[in-house]
């Protein structure tokens, strides 16, 4: 590495990849053009995040790290989900500002020069707004709705349309990591540390190719478990709602206790016993929910396993483990 390069600051971009063979080199492209014009201030490394893919990704990824020793690969051993697979990219990345983007171009990497001019500009965390979508305008309706009703219930900051497309620095990433959960959330996360936060508006882009991994019927479940997962992340609300709702029904309780023994026949024993059981099934349901998160978090079972003879890192920190 020349003299040169040793004083220039590093930027580490992480690009999650899973069954990506007919977008991953067009992304290249388009990412190399994207950041020409921060060559000559930073390095840049970019590194795919092979979640277990089961087609081609893997090989055109070796391929691009033969042309350009920057292009970095961390396997995993099966497909442990974006969240983790984001999460292991953190991990491992040595940049002074780390950057998440998909694959898929629907975020589009033109957008982290203005990311980079921000950071600059003293920011700690500058993420994308997404505004309009090309998909489905019902689904469109549902995302909002989650990330207005999550914000609603959410136990601290939680940022509207924010995803993971994202700059934050060194520091950032090193609070993020220090929380501990079976399910990382990281817009959560970014969320919830502070610092220093700004978000840039853009409308989201067609895919550059392919076929996203959400779409159809299980694509459909896929998104309700990540929203569930994220809810259960992010508040505590469903379990104080127990409590909330207890108050009044046992009040109605007594009530109705007292008007059976003044007079039984007028009292609504059929209502309270309704009223009573759906208490039950819902106060069940939200504990069961979080005693689970409480478990697996308690297991603490990795969050994700590098697949190292598939691993191609220019700089292995030991200091930073899952």
């Amino acid at each position: 590495m020349s003299h040169s390069n040793l004083k220039k600051k590093k930027i580490s971009v992480v690009c999650p990849v899973f069954n990506e063979e007919n977008t991953i080199s067009l992304y290249y492209e388009r990412f190399q053009k994207a950041m020409s014009c921060l060559q000559d201030r930073y390095q840049i490394e970019l590194i795919f995040v092979n979640n277990c893919s089961e087609d081609n990704t893997l090989p055109i990824a070796r391929n691009l790290h033969s042309q350009n020793s920057s292009v970095q690969i961390i396997s995993l051993t099966r497909n442990f989900g974006y969240q983790s697979s984001v999460l292991c990219g953190l991990n491992f990345a040595t940049g002074d500002a780390i950057v998440v983007n998909d694959v898929d171009g629907e975020d589009p990497p033109e957008l982290i020069p203005k990311f980079v001019d921000l950071w600059e500009k003293g920011y700690d965390i500058i993420y994308g707004k997404r505004e309009k979508r090309p998909e489905f305008l019902g689904l469109t309706l549902c995302r909002k709705i989650f990330y207005r009703f999550t914000r609603a219930i959410a136990d601290n900051d939680f940022i509207l349309d924010m995803a993971e497309f994202s700059l934050f620095t060194r520091r950032v990433r090193d609070e993020v990591l220090r929380t501990k959960t079976s399910f990382p959330f990281i817009r959560n996360e970014l969320a919830y540390v502070g610092f220093r936060q700004i978000g840039i508006s853009y409308d989201r882009e067609e895919r550059i190719g392919g076929k996203g991994n959400y779409v159809g019927i299980a694509g459909m479940l896929r998104m309700l478990k990540f929203a569930v997962a994220g809810i259960l992340t992010a508040s505590t609300f469903p379990l104080r709602l127990t409590f909330y709702l207890a108050i009044p029904l046992l009040l109605s309780n007594f009530l109705v206790l007292f008007v059976y023994f003044l007079t039984p026949e007028k009292a609504p024993l059929p209502l309270i016993y309704i009223l009573n059981a759906m208490f039950l099934i819902a106060g069940v349901t939200f504990l069961s929910a979080y005693m689970a998160r409480v478990y697996k978090n308690g297991i603490a079972r990795p969050i994700f396993v590098v697949d190292w003879p598939n691993t191609i890192l220019n700089d292995h920190p030991t200091n930073h483990k899952a």
